[in-house]
Formats: C-alpha cells, sequence, structure tokens
C-alpha cells in the first residue's frame, strides 16, 4: 500500500462519533490507503504518510510523539484535517510549532476533489523518491572539459536522493568495445556511410550495457565526444536504445543532466530528451532545442543521420508528438531546479543543428529569460506531457 494514514485523536472527544466522521471524510477521497490509527510503528516506510488529525486537542500528543517520527523519517510532514472538530485549528498549530522547530510540513485541507488531486501528486512524488533511492549511476570517463559548471556534489546526491555515483574510466569502455564482437545490424540506413557505422555502433551499445551489467548501474552519463577519435563513431544510437530500455543514458559526462532524467524517469516513465538551446526568442517564449539523439521510445518516428558536429557515425534524428511538454533540469547540488511548461509546436531537420530538434514555446514568456540570466548549465531535459506539480512537490521532499 503507498499510502498510510495515521491518527491524532483527543480523548475528549467521543470516539464513536469520530470514527463515524474518519469514514465519511476518507470515504470522500476516493483514494486507496491503509488506515493505521494510532500506532505509528512503521511510520516512514511508504512513498506517502499522512498525519490525519481528526480532533482538536492533538497538539500536545504530537509534540510527543516528535522525537519517534522525526527518528524514523526525515521527509515532511503532511497533516491531514476533514475540517471538523476543530482539526484544522489543531493542525495550524502544530504546523506552526513544525516551523519554529525548523521542520518542513503542510496541511491538506480542502474539497474531497482538491484533498484527492493533492494526496495522488504526494503519492506519485514519494513513489519515485522511494525508486530513487540505492541507485547507482556511473559517469563514464568524467565531465566533458566544456562543462565546467555541470559537475554534481556527491554528498549531497547521496544525502538527498540516495543515489551513488560511480566513476567509470573511458579506458575500461574503450577495452569493452575490443572485446565485444561486431555483428549485422538490421536498420536501414540512408547512405553507405552510415550502414557501414552502424555495426561498430552497435559495439558501443553491447558494450555499454556490459558495464550497465558490470556495475549494477540504473543509469549513466558518458564522455561520448571521446569516442570519435578512439573508435571514430558515437554513443547516439547506443544511448536512444538504452534509454527506451529503462537504463538512464546521458551524453557528455553531465552529471546533473543525468540526475534530472533518471528523476524523469521514475516521475514520467521516460528519461526524457538531454538538449541543449540553440536559439531563443526572449519576447515570445519560443526556443529551438537540439541533440544528436533522444530516446526511441518518445519518438513517433526516426531517421539516422551522422553525428552533426563531427560528420561520423550514427546520430538520430527523432520526431516527438507534438502538444504539451516540460523543460526540467536541476543543479549538481540539488539546491537549484527549473521546470516550465510549454507546448512542442514543431519538429524541424535544419542542416547546421544537431540532428534531433524541437522548436518550444514555454507558456510564460517571460521565464525563457532564465537561460540568458541564471541557466543551470547548457542542457536541460524535455519531457513529454505536464509534469511541474509533480516534480515540485518531489523536489520539496
Amino acid at each position: 500500500m503507498n499510502i498510510a494514514i495515521y491518527t491524532l485523536t483527543s480523548q475528549l472527544h467521543d470516539e464513536q462519533a469520530v470514527n463515524a466522521v474518519t469514514r465519511e471524510f476518507l470515504d470522500s477521497l476516493e483514494v486507496e490507503h491503509d488506515l493505521r490509527g494510532a500506532d505509528y510503528a512503521d511510520y516512514g516506510t511508504h512513498p506517502l504518510d499522512l498525519i490525519y488529525v481528526r480532533t482538536g486537542g492533538t497538539e500536545g500528543i504530537f509534540k510527543r510523539l516528535l522525537p519517534e517520527l522525526l527518528a524514523k523519517s526525515d521527509r515532511p510532514f503532511y497533516l491531514l484535517t476533514s475540517g471538523k472538530s476543530n482539526s484544522l485549528a489543531a493542525s495550524m498549530e502544530i504546523l506552526s510549532f513544525l516551523r519554529q522547530e525548523g521542520h518542513k510540513g503542510e496541511i491538506i485541507h480542502g474539497s474531497s476533489a482538491y484533498i484527492r488531486h493533492h494526496i495522488q501528486m504526494l503519492e506519485k512524488a514519494g513513489e519515485a523518491r522511494h525508486l530513487l533511492k540505492g541507485c547507482r549511476l556511473g559517469i563514464i570517463g568524467q565531465p566533458s572539459d566544456w562543462l565546467i559548471s555541470s559537475h554534481a556534489d556527491r554528498e549531497a546526491v547521496r544525502r538527498m536522493l540516495g543515489i551513488e555515483l560511480i566513476d567509470i574510466s573511458m579506458q575500461e569502455l574503450l577495452d569493452e568495445i575490443a572485446v565485444t564482437p561486431q555483428k549485422e545490424v538490421a536498420e536501414q540506413a540512408p547512405t553507405e556511410a552510415i550502414r557501414r557505422s552502424l555495426p561498430d555502433a552497435d559495439r558501443i551499445y553491447r558494450a555499454l550495457k556490459g558495464l550497465v551489467t558490470r556495475y549494477r548501474l540504473q543509469g549513466f552519463t558518458i564522455r561520448c565526444f571521446d569516442l570519435l577519435t578512439t573508435v571514430h563513431n558515437t554513443g547516439c544510437l547506443a544511448l536512444a536504445k538504452l534509454n527506451a530500455e529503462g537504463i538512464v543514458a546521458g551524453c557528455e559526462g553531465d552529471v546533473p543532466a543525468l540526475l534530472t532524467m533518471m528523476i524523469a524517469q521514475k516521475v514520467v516513465g521516460v528519461s526524457g530528451f538531454q538538449a541543449n538551446p540553440a536559439r531563443i526568442d526572449p519576447e515570445t517564449g519560443e526556443m529551438v532545442f537540439a541533440h544528436c539523439t533522444i530516446p526511441f521510445n518518445m519518438v513517433e518516428r526516426y531517421e539516422l543521420d551522422t553525428h552533426y558536429e563531427s560528420g561520423i557515425g550514427v546520430g538520430i534524428r527523432g520526431y516527438m508528438k507534438e502538444g504539451p511538454v516540460t523543460v526540467f533540469k536541476v543543479s549538481g547540488d540539488l539546491s537549484r531546479c527549473f521546470i516550465e511548461e510549454g507546448e512542442l509546436i514543431r519538429n524541424q531537420a535544419e542542416a547546421d543543428l544537431c540532428r534531433t530538434q524541437q522548436i518550444i514555446r514555454l507558456d510564460d514568456p517571460a521565464k525563457a529569460s532564465y537561460f540568458l540570466t541564471a541557466p543551470i548549465g547548457n542542457h536541460h531535459i524535455i519531457l513529454p506531457g505536464h509534469h511541474r506539480e509533480v516534480l515540485e512537490q518531489l523536489l520539496s521532499i
């Protein structure tokens, strides 16, 4: 059960009457839950724990209970109230006390529809946080030299997300590629040069998959431009396939982008399109994002081309369905994030940009100024659909 509901009740109130109100209130929410009552023994073990303040006069009970709860969980306290029996007033006093003590929390109160939606968002965020804990992410070859701001605070990542970052040398990947046998690839290629590049692009894919298994990784980022000079090919095809298989795979050794993609995958179910803005219109909020790979499970169709900057290997031109999108990025120390919703207006295929190109218009054009005044690196992650609310909930946790 993802949602556990614990209760706070004053002994001054009639138990039978309170139980009747409880049944009526919880039934009106129409959310599947496990009512744990006043037994807090397993508090903090569920993706979402709610404290239902059933009556007034419970402030002292909560204060005495607080040390036990803090020992079990470091998450915010979610105080559910029906608005009856002075439960809202008690919840306000409890939340005020929590803030005085330096703890996070909020009161969940309103119409049944509002509470139901808010709980569903909290549950989704809590489930994603639960899934992130214990993940192992590889950094293959370290960040590219030009990513001078795109590093991570490993301790903050471990403490706040429960993610461990694993260093893997580029040489280990090259050694893995060298011992990976070449196979024929049943893939249509538009040119003879791309057709000849496909078997080695596939070797990179299978070598990366070998490292994922060896190091028990849920994802990685790779210093992919090193492949251009060492094996004369690219990782674009490999990353497109691995992301589609559920292994989060990022470009250029960009660790904050990798963290953003990992969070996205646990919330949305896809890793997202790692891309950098190529053009921005700060007046309209319209911008072009481009990169040479995109997860195959995010596109309606794709074409093979060469890698843009080098003109060699295999790049991906993917066409994502037009419609709502979210632009997302977290900083390497998780102290900042950018989450804005918009629309994918169209895909394009200009010759002088990375192969996958998306024209996106932000819902709030003023937010485009962020990219010109305070960006979190150059790469940002494009997600299909609008997901700001649940992402903000997750990061607030």
